[in-house]
C-alpha cells in the first residue's frame, strides 16, 4: 500500500470515526428529536407507499433511519441515526456508519426502513454487537410510489428494506456494508 493510499485510509477512518461519535449523543438533541423525525418519516412512508402499512402490520419490529448521508471522492461515507420499533413503541436507537472505496464521485441523502419480518431477524438484530446488512436482506423497490409492495422472493425475506427519498447527485443507494450499532442518544 503506497503512503498515499495509507493517508487517504486513515483520514477516512479518522472522519468515519468522528462521525460515530456523533452518534454515540456527543452535541445530541436526544431521543425526542429522533422519535418525532421517525415519527415524520413513516408518516411520509405510509402516504406515498401504502404497500408498506402491510409490510408494517407483518412485521415483527421496524428500523427507520430518517435520514442517510452518503459522500465519495475515491473514499466514501454513509451516516444515520433512527429507531428501533416494536408494536409501534421505540425499544432501541441505533447509528449507521459504512466507508466504500473505488470510482464514486458526489454526495446524496436518503431515508430507508429494514422490516424485520421474523422474529428471528429481529432477534439476531437485537443480539448483535454491531449487525451489516447483506445477503439476507432484499430490497422492495418501485417507480411508482403507489406500487410498491413485495414479491414472492421479498416476502419470504427475513429483512426487507425500503430505500426512498433520494436526493443528491450520487448514483445508487446500497446498505452493502453498513453497520448499525445501538447507542444512547
Amino acid at each position: 500500500m503506497s503512503n498515499l493510499t495509507r493517508r487517504g485510509f486513515t483520514i477516512g477512518v479518522i472522519g468515519l470515526t468522528g462521525l460515530a461519535a456523533c452518534g454515540n449523543g456527543i452535541g445530541s438533541k436526544g431521543a425526542d428529536a429522533i422519535d418525532a423525525r421517525v415519527d415524520e418519516t413513516l408518516n411520509y412512508l405510509y402516504q406515498n407507499y401504502p404497500g408498506t402499512r402491510d409490510l408494517a402490520a407483518r412485521a415483527a419490529g421496524i428500523l427507520v433511519m430518517p435520514l442517510l448521508t452518503e459522500v465519495g471522492l475515491g473514499w466514501g461515507g454513509s451516516y444515520g441515526r433512527g429507531a428501533l420499533r416494536i408494536a409501534g413503541t421505540t425499544v432501541d436507537y441505533y447509528v449507521l456508519t459504512g466507508a466504500s472505496a473505488g470510482i464514486q464521485i458526489g454526495a446524496q441523502q436518503y431515508s430507508h426502513v429494514l422490516f424485520f419480518m421474523t422474529s428471528e431477524a429481529l432477534a439476531d438484530f437485537r443480539g448483535s454487537t454491531g449487525w451489516t446488512a447483506g445477503a439476507d436482506m432484499e430490497y422492495a423497490v418501485s417507480n411508482q410510489a403507489d406500487m410498491l409492495r413485495t414479491d414472492t422472493q421479498t416476502a419470504l425475506s427475513p429483512v426487507i428494506a425500503v430505500v426512498f427519498g433520494q436526493a443528491g447527485i450520487r448514483i445508487g443507494a446500497t446498505l452493502e456494508g453498513a453497520k448499525y450499532t445501538r447507542v444512547i442518544p
